[in-house]
């Protein structure tokens, strides 16, 4: 079996996020966590390079803080380097509906130091350290605009793009999407607002704002990861017991070899569709 997942128990408190969390996903997780007695997918983090032993979560921001706020010590992960070949960072673009589209044109224009400028044009999508654009908006009057802004400094130009989506994630609804076809959008979400085009950031980057304490807005990142550990379904008295931290990664590493054994680990080369998957 090649590339095998990198799987190991950590810290939880060294885990760090790169993007603000969804709260209102954290109750219900917690319940269901609570209710399942195990993690079923790993959080996969890479670490960082600054010497405090930290990771940042690429995936599973939402299990991490569910692990966090449960109090349990330790967490199980998978761990990926940051210059793995299977590890590609993209963006997503959000689109918004069921949002009062004045309210929405107006929060957005209500916004310090960012500037809505109409571009009847192609746009080319934004880049976050050259174009003065920010993003990239479609309205649901098939007007484009540039969220333009004339500061270039990365740490500003992320709490901008935080106040842009915060000023829309809880007041109408938000998808994530990997499409830029606003004609498919209209006919999918009958009551569409609007599509917001984001840049994609540089990995390094993301690692050294995530260390900084510096979070993007909610879902606007995009990792493909490969391979990718699923269905692990580790029990939480494990991690949640006072053995050593060498102690629990010894029993991991027997509870994998065991499955191995029994020929319950299995990969899957080809795109898979998972059809019992939750929302952990």
């Amino acid at each position: 079996m090649v590339n095998f997942p990198n799987l190991t128990i950590v810290p939880a408190e060294n885990l760090v996020i790169h993007e603000k969390h969804d709260h209102q996903r954290l109750a219900p997780l917690i319940r269901g966590m609570k209710s399942s007695k195990i993690i079923r997918n790993p959080p996969i983090v890479a670490p960082l390079d600054d010497g405090t032993d930290r990771y940042m979560v690429l995936d599973g921001a939402n299990r991490t803080m569910a692990i966090k706020k449960m109090g349990i010590p330790h967490i199980i992960v998978q761990v990926i380097d940051p210059t793995d070949q299977g590890l590609r960072l993209h963006s997503w673009n959000h689109v918004v509906w069921e949002h009062n589209p004045i309210r929405f044109m107006k929060n957005l224009a209500g916004i310090s130091g960012l500037h809505l400028a109409l571009n009847p044009g192609s746009i080319l999508k934004p880049d976050i350290y050259q174009t003065s654009y920010l993003a990239v908006l479609n309205n649901c009057r098939s007007r484009k605009y540039q969220l333009e802004t004339e500061t270039m400094d990365l740490r500003t130009r992320v709490q901008l793009l935080n106040n842009v989506v915060d000023c829309y994630k809880e007041r109408g609804r938000l998808d994530r999407t990997s499409t830029e076809d606003v004609n498919f959008l209209r006919q999918t979400y009958p009551s569409f607002c609007g599509l917001l085009i984001f840049p994609d950031f540089s990995l390094h980057d993301l690692l050294t704002l995530s260390g900084e304490g510096y979070l993007l807005p909610t879902g606007i990142t995009r990792f493909t990861i490969s391979p990718r550990a699923l269905h692990i379904n580790y029990p939480l008295t494990e991690l949640l017991s006072d053995k050593p931290i060498e102690d629990k990664n010894e029993l991991l590493r027997v509870s994998i070899q065991e499955k191995i054994n029994r020929k319950s680990v299995r990969y899957y080369p080809e795109p898979t569709y998972i059809f019992d998957e939750t929302t952990e």
